[in-house]
């Protein structure tokens, strides 16, 4: 006998095998969840309500194949309830080790459970705490618009025939020089246009994007940037590949209604973690030569 897990998983297999081996019916209104779809030996009926319901917690990819034949669903359903009846006749629920199979996927079941209850009905966040949170952080939410010049450079030997290649430090010395000339009054644009290599950014006249604090940048690129007044032109930063100069063009704070359901999300994860360090601790367990306080370790 197959386990019920490889039998439930059967059930969308033969589905999904008489999606190919058949052709496709035409599509039809969804029948009322009363439908019956299958009466079983015992009088047992499986209704459309209910086969949507056990369909649901088969794995994603194979739900849509049992709900387009309920047909093979319902004779592979009706043998895996056949199956069950004639293990529990045979007081095999109540043999080793399946008894204990059951009772701990029993509980892995529920305690999920309650883990999404906890989520969706006792961690509770208030909108005052999402707006107290942003007022903490604002920092994070700082932003700047920046446009950049990248000037390459490459330690390696130059392509033979291929364009000319710029050292570390004639790069350097470009960049600064162009520095030098944006900073006496040249046009920040048309510099970019003439010498950027950064073919994206170059392409929108230097436009580097909005740039926030929280992003995932080199610490020298972002302390260069948020170190910049509006309209100033940081030094040459040094990235491995070249060196870049950026202009803050325009500095600001990312609004709070742009954030708001990051916020929300980041506080009820905290709430939720809160709540699960006082199930935790509210757990009394002696581990043998532990003492009872070493036995759950309070998480950080």
């Amino acid at each position: 006998m197959k386990p019920i897990h490889v039998l439930m998983l059967s059930l969308a297999a033969a589905a999904a095998w008489a999606q190919t081996a058949a052709p496709k019916p035409a599509p039809s209104a969804e029948p009322d969840p009363s439908t019956v779809i299958a009466t079983f030996d015992d009088g047992k009926q499986l209704t459309y309500g209910e086969m949507k319901l056990l369909v649901a917690s088969m794995p994603p990819q194979n739900q849509k194949a049992a709900m387009q034949d309920r047909k093979a669903f319902a004779k592979q359903f009706a043998l895996l309830r056949k199956l069950t009846q004639m293990a529990v006749e045979n007081g095999l629920d109540q043999q080793s080790p399946t008894k204990e199979a059951i009772e701990l996927q029993r509980m892995q079941l529920l305690a999920g459970a309650q883990v999404n209850y906890a989520m969706d009905h006792l961690v509770k966040v208030a909108p005052e705490e999402v707006e107290k949170k942003y007022q903490a952080t604002k920092d994070r939410y700082q932003q700047v618009q920046v446009k950049a010049i990248y000037i390459s450079f490459s330690t390696g030997a130059a392509p033979a025939g291929g364009k000319k290649v710029l050292t570390e430090a004639a790069a350097r010395i470009k960049a600064e020089k162009l520095l030098k000339e944006i900073r006496g009054g040249a046009d920040f644009v048309k510099v970019v246009k003439l010498h950027s290599e950064d073919q994206s950014s170059a392409a929108k006249d230097g436009d580097f994007g909005n740039i926030r604090r929280s992003d995932k940048l080199p610490d020298a690129v972002r302390d260069a940037i948020f170190a910049l007044k509006q309209g100033e032109v940081s030094e040459p930063v040094r990235q491995p590949n070249g060196y870049y100069l950026f202009r803050a063009e325009k500095l600001g704070v990312q609004p709070f209604e742009q954030v708001r359901d990051e916020l929300f999300n980041e506080v009820k994860q905290e709430r939720f973690r809160q709540w699960m360090d006082a199930t935790q601790a509210g757990v009394k367990v002696t581990i043998a030569g532990e003492t009872p306080a070493a036995a759950f370790p309070a998480t950080k």
